[in-house]
């Protein structure tokens, strides 16, 4: 059975090679860029001649679906940019391509943020699905945080090995992008008639800094934990008030433009 590696990119020219690199023995790679405006296709082009531009951004979901299009082999790989397949990894996807079995394979991604790899916290082993037969499952058309779907009810199976996940560059890039999925779960919630309030994000904020560094042992990740709860916190209550503002709040005298 044949295996594409897939990968969505924009501007990921920090990131590129490395990943490539422990997807050589894919027997296709695609990697569809998103109007990059560094030298990623150059990098991609260096091991695949299948390197497609799609600048027209409409969400995670269209953009993975476009990809998905693209593939002539059996099966998909899905990966990200900031990813590497481990060698075990590679072993455990091999052995289950040899089955030949139709299924959903999930994989345990493990981060490193701010100088090293997080075991707890909820964020380990954070499966994911992204081994799969090419149209027998494949992306929702979601803005951000996009699911794969599953129609024909394919059993999921678990894989060993991981996926090593270098999620973050420093804190500046983290706000940077929590600020990003802050604002495309606000537009999605308000494009749902969805209404936000402050009350809601503080309640919520809370809660996700208890359940991560208490319930899910974030303290056992050391500074790190803190700092990753404390984060966490804080871009759960600003996704709820991205929605306030957008839902509740008034524009300014005189601004006639659709703001939402």
């Amino acid at each position: 059975m044949s295996l594409a590696a897939v990968l969505i990119v924009k501007n990921e020219a920090e990131h590129l090679a490395a990943c490539l690199d422990t997807l050589t023995w894919a027997d296709e790679i695609v990697v569809l860029d998103a109007g990059s405006q560094d030298a990623t296709r150059e990098i991609a082009a260096r091991y695949t001649g299948k390197v497609t531009v799609a600048a027209d951004w409409q969400g995670f979901g269209i953009q993975r679906r476009r990809a998905e299009a693209l593939v002539e082999s059996d099966w998909i790989l899905m990966v990200d940019a900031d990813e590497r397949v481990t060698p075990e990894l590679r072993r455990s996807i091999q052995a289950a391509l040899a089955e030949e079995t139709p299924a959903i394979y999930t994989l345990a991604r493990l981060s490193w943020c701010f100088g090293d790899f997080i075991r707890h916290s909820g964020w380990y082993p954070d499966r994911v699905a992204r081994l799969y037969p090419r149209g027998r499952a494949g992306y929702n058309q979601a803005l951000v945080h996009e699911k794969l779907e599953n129609p024909e009810g394919l059993p999921v199976r678990p894989l060993s090995g991981d996926l090593l996940h270098f999620t973050y560059r420093d804190l500046r890039h983290y706000l940077e992008k929590s600020a990003h999925y802050a604002q495309a779960w606000a537009e999605q919630r308000a494009a749902r008639g969805k209404r936000g309030s402050l009350g809601a994000g503080v309640v919520h904020g809370i809660g996700c800094f208890l359940r991560m560094y208490l319930l899910k042992a974030g303290f056992l990740d050391g500074r790190q934990g803190l700092l990753l709860a404390l984060l966490s916190a804080h871009s759960t209550f600003a996704k709820y008030a991205d929605l306030w503002v957008r839902t509740r709040t008034n524009p300014p005298p005189g601004d006639t433009s659709d703001r939402h």
